[in-house]
């Protein structure tokens, strides 16, 4: 008798060559074996059954005629749904040619002995030959199975899985594709089970799949077994790590880590049913808790680094921690299909243009807005019953859900992060998504017209009713060049990563109080003096937002640090101007616990604000947590690109003061190349510019304050509005005045405002003046270059006309 061809492939033995023979999913964990061992990439071991088995399944069980002959039937009465569901009966009614059967049984058991078990539990996963390809990710197409143990349980695994690859989905998922059913195979990959039903498990992601962003991973983190970040069931930990210092002394640094509800997990059954695994509640303590520690989240940002450097492009990726063991593995590798083709030579951007109710808040998925009337749902095969251009409202989704989501304008769920189900596939559809409201099944009734909007701040919102928005697209590729150099303002470090795309030569203006005041939320002081904080109901919200920090103090300082240095990463080695904080003190007794701490003021626009806060015994300990920020940012996680800017600072003495608190904590000027601006706001740091010069390395015009100072205006008066007015020759005139006083001490000058781009003639008027920089809101970069370029190329024609009637 003919030799039996060889139905199994050891995973060490493969290659990313072999994705005919055993799908892109299997091929890679060989290829990550073979390749990446060495650097402590860890893969558990396991083999692969190979095409040729499962077109011998087909032939074997004379499957191909029926299958055709359904997939075929769609002009009939019988909806895709019941033809997809018998296909997969014919299949898992089938059984296994012997020499298939053989193969694998006696493959398992070497499985076993390698493991040191009698009969070890394995992972059962399908990998398509169309799947997990650079332009295709299939992602949750076909079927995985877990605590998989026994001879009868694998077979009757790797029969489903075999079905799987007929699942409704994936059926219109490869016609969506442009892939011929008959010609696409299914490889089953048998794995030893990682017992993160004792530890954890998550997805981790090589680029920021909401930005695409290319230097930070991403990593979403759970207890219990992976399916649950996988599919959305849960709202998990989110860890984010910039990876161009993965080499640094320390370790990457980590800029963000957020702890999310996490309120189940799947762990392994307790033999009280058939099923393999089941799900249960979360504790308390496992939800406030963070999954994995500092030094777990920058081994897996390494591992994911090398293995996207390895494959060349971003990937996706599942890991797996071993409860019993502690050991962590890489369970899946796959492209990244979204952001990887993603073009480049414009940018979209959406801006609602009328208020609305906020019905739900969420994690938003895209970058844009979209209107429909809530269709909530609870079961996928409702598929035919969803009206296009709904917005699907359901408590999650898995790959069943894919038909749904194809009709959705939107989508809302309860649960899941942004590496969920949910969110890859809406994605890949271009649909905003808000995921993990909590609250969006309760809240939302079918029928309600909503807005669906994901271009806030980070934060997805559905709003009551269908609002106004407009779009914007900005042109890179054919953007003018400037002398004058185009900056950005940014607040949030979502909105940063957002424009990373822009050619802008930095962050002309960072501004610290949006993270105090979204982010941290608390008053500096009632952390530093906590025991001065009166109302229990203040003290108990502070205990719980300070709770997974070794101090109150160490709360800001850490949040405020990952907040900033995620800003300074969007555009590192460019500088980044960061302005210490420039509350008032009406607006910093809002913050919480914040009462107590500041005296109620006439006038707070001209009050204890800025500079003077900073070397006041009233708010001293306050700054010196903005100062080791800042010290963390630059020392400890390396961005020395970060500039620190001091705003309002009213005389050079103040300046000194300010200069000598700064010491205070290791921010000296000069050292470590730090470098410390000072805003030019006030007329004392025009009239006294030589004096500030020499204390200062550079001015930014803050020119709101400026033009209120030498107008006399409220710049807030609606009565007065008529007389605010930057382009008054008084305030030109100063600027100008400053910029001369400025570069002959060697100094530049910026100015961070609107006003360049909303008047041609005030942009006009800063470059004649030859202006160091000019920093705008992103949405409008584009403009102030056009506007820009053309000031400076008519500076240059009256200059060359000057030069002409000289000769």
């Amino acid at each position: 008798m003919p030799e039996s061809p060889s139905y199994i492939r050891w995973f060490e033995t493969l290659t990313n060559d072999d994705v005919p023979l055993v799908g892109g999913k299997n091929a890679s964990l060989g290829e990550m074996i073979g390749h990446l061992s060495e650097q402590g990439v860890d893969v558990p071991p396991g083999f692969a059954t190979t095409a040729d088995a499962y077109w011998a399944f087909i032939e074997e069980n004379q499957l191909r005629e029926p299958i055709q002959r359904l997939l075929s039937d769609t002009d009939g009465d019988r909806s895709s749904a019941d033809l997809a569901r018998e296909i997969r009966s014919l299949m898992t009614e089938a059984h296994l040619p012997a020499a298939v059967e053989d193969q694998l049984m006696e493959a398992y058991h070497r499985l076993g002995d390698r493991a040191e078990r009698d009969s070890v539990d394995v992972a059962v996963r399908s990998s398509a030959t169309a799947e997990d390809l650079p332009t295709a990710s299939f992602a949750g197409q076909q079927e995985s199975f877990l605590n998989i143990e026994g001879e009868d349980a694998l077979k009757q695994a790797c029969l489903r899985c075999f079905a799987s690859l007929f699942t409704e989905r994936a059926i219109a998922y490869r016609e969506a594709q442009g892939f011929d059913h008959m010609e696409v195979a299914l490889s089953v990959g048998v794995q030893v089970m990682v017992r993160s039903d004792r530890g954890s498990a998550g997805v981790m992601f090589t680029i920021d799949p909401e930005t695409g962003f290319p230097d930070v991973v991403l990593i979403h983190a759970s207890w219990g077994l992976g399916e649950v970040v996988v599919k959305g069931d849960v709202s998990p930990d989110q860890y984010m790590v910039y990876t161009p210092f993965m080499d640094r002394n320390g370790g990457p640094p980590i800029l963000e880590k957020t702890c999310g509800t996490k309120r189940e997990k799947i762990v392994y059954a307790d033999g009280s049913s058939d099923a393999p695994t089941q799900r249960m509640d979360t504790t308390q303590d496992e939800r406030d808790a963070f999954v994995l520690t500092d030094a777990e989240i920058r081994r897996l940002a390494g591992w994911g680094a090398a293995i996207a450097e390895h494959y060349g492009r971003p990937m996706d990726i599942e890991w797996a921690k071993d409860g019993e063991t502690g050991r962590i593995y890489v369970v899946q590798a796959r492209p990244e299909t979204v952001q990887a083709q993603a073009g480049t030579s414009k940018m979209t951007s959406y801006k609602l243009t009328e208020a609305g109710k906020a019905l739900v808040t969420g994690q938003s998925v895209g970058e844009s807005i979209a209107t429909g009337t809530v269709q909530r749902v609870t079961d996928p095969e409702d598929s035919d019953a969803f009206p296009e251009g709904a917005v699907l409202v359901a408590e999650t989704t898995d790959p069943d859900w894919v038909p749904i989501m194809r009709k959705a304008s939107a989508i809302v769920t309860d649960h899941g992060g942004r590496t969920s189900h949910a969110a890859i596939v809406s994605r890949e559809l271009g649909v905003p998504a808000i995921v993990g409201t909590e609250t969006a099944t309760s809240v939302l009734e079918t029928g309600w017209d909503v807005t669906v909007s994901c271009a806030g701040e980070g934060e997805g919102v559905a709003y009551e009713g269908h609002l106004d928005f407009e779009t914007q697209e900005t042109p890179l590729s054919d953007l003018p060049a400037t002398e004058t150099d185009i900056m950005i303002n940014v607040a949030s470090p979502t909105m940063a990563l957002r424009w990373w795309r822009l050619p802008a030569a930095g962050i002309g203006l960072a501004r610290m109080e949006y993270i105090i005041n979204q982010v941290i939320r608390v008053h500096p002081l009632a952390l530093t003096r906590f025991e001065e904080v009166k109302d229990e109901a203040v003290r108990q919200t502070i205990e719980w937002l300070t709770m997974r920090h070794e101090s109150p103090e160490e709360y800001f300082v850490d949040t405020l640090a990952q907040g900033i240095a995620t800003i300074a990463a969007s555009q590192y080695p460019k500088p980044v101007i960061v302005r210490m904080s420039d509350f008032k003190t009406n607006e910093y007794a809002q913050l919480i616990g914040g009462q107590p701490f500041e005296p109620d003021e006439e006038n707070p626009m001209l009050g204890w604000r800025g500079a003077a806060r900073y070397y006041s015994e009233a708010y001293r300990d306050g700054f010196a947590l903005e100062c080791r920020a800042i010290h963390r940012v630059r020392k400890a996680m390396g961005f020395s690109n970060v500039i620190v800017m001091i705003p309002f600072c009213r005389t050079p003495e103040e300046a000194d003061r300010v200069l000598e608190e700064l010491s205070r904590h290791d921010l000296r000027p000069g050292e470590d190349d730090l470098k410390v601006y000072v805003m030019a706001e006030i007329p004392s740091n025009v009239v006294l510019a030589d004096a500030f010069a020499e204390r200062f390395d550079g001015f930014s015009i803050g020119s709101n304050d400026l033009t209120q100072l030498v107008l006399g205006v409220d710049r807030d008066s609606e009565r007065l509005a008529y007389l605010f007015d930057e382009r008054h020759p008084a305030v030109t005139n100063t600027i100008e005045s400053l910029i001369e006083r400025a570069h002959s001490s060697g100094r530049p000058v910026g100015i961070c405002g609107q006003g360049p781009s909303d008047y041609p003639d005030f942009a006009a008027t800063l470059v004649e003046a030859r202006i160091d920089s000019i920093s705008v809101l992103p949405d409008t970069f584009a403009r102030t270059a056009d506007v820009v370029a053309r000031a400076e190329e008519e500076a240059r024609a009256d200059v060359a006309t000057a030069d002409g009637l000289h000769r």
